[in-house]
């Protein structure tokens, strides 16, 4: 039996932990990536250094002993402890101090809202860099972002989040031709389909009590951020998410339908993951665009 003073093989106990969770040596290697043999021998240390066997063959098979069973049952929670910690508080090595990386899934909040506004946020930080990347995949624990904004997706590994804005829905159109209109005006000029986002009209018709017969249907277009011209330039209406024309609308481009305001039902949250290599200034930036967000409602005079 080792000397009490012998340092405890913590990489044996890992393994025998998942020995004892697969039910097999064979099923423990392909889990933790390595080799049977290589486990067999963690195997051997764990109980050399325990001084009593953790595994019995019967036969073909093998199944813990009582000490096994015993041993495993007690070591296995504070393992998972440790290894959640560790995860936790993992960094990744970061060549720049100063840099933070943005992944989104909203393609368009990300041109029209996020992206024009990232200025104010670099000056209130000192100059910190943000790069923005969009991806629909859900995100993996490799995946290098600090920080994810989504409306579908969510982080499988330790982030804290923030839940940034309940989305809200908005008839919109050219100043040229929806100026002094009413919510009647639906009725006689076509609105623009997004293929990528069926569910909004449907939602916002049902808030507005009116039915695809209600309305005359016009040109489909894959997202909104291809829309947003055509219902700048044309003679046609859009229903979007009021935070991506909220700006649009302040400047002028855009006219808001009155009482066409709606609730979505979805909701945009921000992670920052624990992995982050700029924890703080990660974290920082979802609360600054929370409080952005806040800002994003149109008057309904406008």
């Amino acid at each position: 039996m080792a000397a009490e003073h012998d340092e405890v093989p913590l990489n044996a106990i890992r393994a025998f932990v998942t020995i004892a969770r697969e039910g097999s040596v064979t099923r423990a290697a392909s889990a933790l990536g390595t080799t049977q043999s290589s486990v067999s021998r963690y195997l051997a240390v764990l109980q050399d250094y325990l001084g009593t066997d953790l595994v019995e063959r019967r036969g073909r098979r093998s199944q813990l002993t009582e000490f096994g069973r015993l041993f495993a049952n007690t070591v296995a929670e504070p393992l998972d402890t440790i290894c959640f910690t560790a995860k936790r508080m993992q960094r990744r090595n970061r060549s720049d101090p100063n840099r933070i990386v943005v992944r989104t899934s909203l393609s368009t909040f990300a041109y029209s809202f996020l992206i024009p506004n990232l200025q104010a946020f670099s000056a209130e930080m000192d100059g910190v860099i943000v790069d923005v990347i969009s991806s629909l995949s859900p995100p993996t624990s490799s995946d290098n972002f600090d920080i994810l904004i989504t409306r579908d997706l969510s982080v499988i590994e330790p982030a804290d989040d923030w839940e940034i804005h309940n989305e809200i829905l908005v008839c919109v159109g050219s100043p040229n031709h929806v100026a002094g209109k009413t919510l009647s005006v639906v009725r006689s000029m076509p609105i623009l389909n997004i293929t990528s986002r069926p569910d909004i009209l449907p939602t916002w018709l049902r808030a507005m009590n009116l039915t695809t017969k209600d309305i005359k249907s016009g040109a489909r277009y894959d997202h909104n951020f291809l829309a947003l011209p055509a219902a700048i330039t044309g003679n046609c209406l859009l229903v979007a998410p009021e935070i991506i024309v909220s700006d649009l609308v302040r400047g002028g481009a855009l006219h808001a339908i009155p009482g066409s305001r709606a609730p979505s039902g979805m909701q945009y949250r921000a992670y920052a993951v624990d992995r982050s290599g700029n924890p703080e200034i990660a974290r920082a930036f979802c609360r600054w665009v929370t409080r952005l967000c806040k800002k994003a409602a149109i008057p309904e005079a406008a």
